[in-house]
């Protein structure tokens, strides 16, 4: 065997080494995905708030999901948002790490169900996220059917009955978080103390990088 064969042969192993890694991993990341718990967070988010992180810790902490999907909604409904979808994605980013993921591409689907059919291609466990102000209104939700396909987490809030209007349901499809304390915080608050210029009582309601971030584009001016 000359030298230049050799070096031709070490080549093709490593080449083909390296695709059967690749190979292995990707397997590996489609199970992951197939066996991971992903909750789906959809809301206007206009700003983030510590409300809305309060969500995010009680899940991880008391593992209830593996992971957080959140998706800031575009504008739709003729719901006035006070801010863009790029600043309200570039808020949340201060969020994200290895279970929390901020998505930017499902914004403008209108339906709750077509995003978690979306994500549905790639995640097999989804849990939507709503609070149990939400519930009341459930059985009205567009194909509200297709959204129980998967799991709904419903987090306590006001001292609604959630059983009351879950009974028409599978029950089965509910988690229903009674102990979950509720963060008291109002994003039209928030957005008026910033019109007013006062930023005093911010860190009451935001994180700090979310009051910079906020100060420095001059947002909800």
């Amino acid at each position: 065997m000359t030298l230049n064969s050799g070096i031709i042969i070490y080549t093709i192993f490593n080449v083909c080494l390296i695709k059967q890694c690749l190979i292995i991993f990707e397997v590996s990341m489609e199970k992951e995905a197939e066996s991971l718990r992903v909750g789906v967070y959809v809301g206007s988010f206009d700003p983030v708030h510590l409300g809305h992180k309060n969500v995010i810790d009680y899940l991880i902490s008391n593992n209830i999901v593996d992971k957080i999907i959140i998706i800031p909604t575009g504008d739709y409904w003729n719901k006035k948002l006070n801010c863009s979808l790029e600043n309200r994605i570039n808020m949340l980013r201060f969020y994200q790490n290895d279970k929390v993921i901020v998505n930017d591409t499902l914004n403008n689907l209108n339906y709750t169900y077509e995003v978690l059919n979306e994500l549905k291609k790639e995640y097999k466990d989804l849990y939507l996220i709503i609070g149990a102000d939400n519930i009341k209104d459930f059985h009205l939700w567009k194909n509200v059917n297709e959204i129980l396909k998967n799991k709904v987490i419903v987090l306590g809030r006001d001292n609604i009955n959630v059983e009351e209007h879950i009974n028409k349901f599978d029950k089965n499809k509910f988690i229903l978080c009674d102990d979950f304390k509720e963060y008291n915080v109002s994003s039209t608050k928030i957005r008026n103390l910033i019109k007013e210029n006062d930023y005093s009582l911010l860190d009451k309601y935001l994180d700090s990088d979310i009051i910079k971030y906020i100060i420095d584009n001059r947002l909800y001016k």
